[in-house]
């Protein structure tokens, strides 16, 4: 009998990519059948799972059929707000227990939503309006729309995800041309312009058990500006942040009380905020789902998984509290960082050196997205030319190992340019006390 795995549960994974292979693994470890779905074809967890089918996750319908005929009890998601926004629509055309209600998504789906109930209930979050995009070709009217705001600004869709359609506008020369360029990205009337703020920038992942917010992980979200007028792109997060003790009670206060409104009882919430000394945190943006190609390093700074948590939200609830018990963020087993690498739209002739950089001793799991032949993307399965998961003993040594990687990291074209954008490191002017 010990040999005999129990399918005592049925579980839908909606997503394929790379990101869900743990998640399968972990699951048949627990002895449930796994179904995974969504629409790529060569999805690297189809290979692990018990059953798969293609499916655009959009097609909420087919996939609701799909959960009645498998017999599926539970289903889960994470990593990307489309796929968790499909999830809660499909879990409840297939009447399956989900954290969230379809009525609750416009609170973690809509920029526009999220930033009124901010202001409602007193939250500080980025001054913002909202330009009917009829208006794109109308500078004077947007001009007088935006009058109270402070340059600079961003200019984004509502309804989209992946830092698509997101631009800087420095100054009102530059606003209407953004805000068109901004337009062309949404299936709304409207796009969000918001004031643009330059303090130090995080990435918090919680998990609400109970109606309470129990605080994963804060790191410290870096970025880099590779081109003028390009608008600054993620190139390191680190766990965890050097100001902890600043954000933490804040931050976990504002998500407490925006859950209260929202009437979130359980399930994975997430935010990118700001902080400024002397100007507290301002929000960013509020997500019903956890960090893609970032979770990985709860489990390597402080030995808390993700994905066990994640399961265990479907068909174990008891076992969040234990997980909680044992948790302190303010005391990590060692110090971690995701690195991303960004390039530019060529055809990839050289990754030697990126292969080298795998092999350093640093690196907990590298992740080459492209093969050497491959024409970079803008928008698709694969979100970055390279990334590495790196650790140290110490923030300082994290440091040094990051600046070795920002130096040494290269992908060319046939023509030997460069394609790999120049990572920076940040200038951290002031120190935790």
């Amino acid at each position: 009998m010990g040999g005999i795995r129990r399918m005592n549960h049925r579980l839908l994974i909606l997503g394929t990519l790379g990101e869900f292979v743990q998640l399968v693994q972990k699951a048949k470890q627990k002895g449930y059948y796994t179904i995974v779905c969504d629409g790529y074809p060569n999805g690297e967890a189809r290979a692990y799972a018990d059953a798969s089918y293609i499916l655009p996750v959009t097609d909420t319908d087919a996939i609701a059929e799909l959960c009645k005929k498998e017999k599926v009890d539970g289903i889960i998601t994470s990593f990307s707000d489309l796929l968790m926004e499909c999830m809660v629509k499909i879990a409840a055309k297939a009447d399956l227990p989900c954290y969230l209600k379809p009525e609750q998504l416009p609170w973690y789906r809509d920029k526009s939503v999220c930033r009124q109930t901010l202001s409602k209930l007193g939250l500080p979050t980025p001054g913002y309006v909202k330009i009917p995009v009829s208006l794109s070709c109308k500078p004077d009217k947007i001009k007088q729309l935006v009058q109270n705001l402070s340059y600079p600004l961003i200019s984004k869709p509502m309804d989209k995800y992946g830092s698509r359609g997101i631009y800087i506008i420095h100054d009102e020369n530059e606003l209407t041309e953004q805000i068109a360029r901004s337009a062309e990205f949404t299936d709304l009337d409207e796009v969000l312009v918001e004031e643009y703020n330059d303090g130090f920038e995080f990435n918090m992942m919680t998990w609400v058990n109970d109606g309470k917010v129990n605080v994963i992980s804060i790191a410290d979200r870096e970025k880099t500006q590779p081109e003028a007028n390009m608008l600054p792109i993620s190139t390191r997060n680190v766990y965890p942040s050097r100001f902890l003790s600043h954000v933490y009670e804040p931050a976990k206060d504002l998500l407490q009380s925006y859950i209260a409104h929202t009437g979130q009882m359980d399930g994975p919430l997430s935010m990118q905020f700001f902080w400024k000394p002397g100007k507290g945190i301002q929000v960013c943006e509020i997500a019903g789902r956890f960090f893609g190609y970032e979770h990985e390093l709860t489990d390597m700074v402080y030995g808390f998984n993700i994905e066990e948590l994640l399961l265990a939200g479907v068909y174990q609830k008891e076992k969040i509290s234990e997980m909680f018990v044992g948790h302190d963020i303010f005391h990590p087993v060692k110090h971690g960082a995701v690195l991303y690498f960004h390039g530019k739209l060529h055809k990839i002739a050289d990754q030697t050196k990126a292969y080298e950089l795998a092999e350093n001793e640093a690196v907990v799991k590298p992740w080459i997205f492209y093969e050497t032949g491959d024409t970079v993307v803008e928008y698709g399965p694969n979100p970055y030319l390279a990334l590495y998961y790196i650790s140290a003993g110490s923030r300082e040594k994290l440091d040094e190992i990051t600046g070795y990687f920002f130096d040494e990291m290269s992908m060319t074209d046939s023509d030997g340019q460069e394609i790999t954008y120049r990572n920076q490191m940040p200038d951290y002017f002031i120190t935790e006390e």
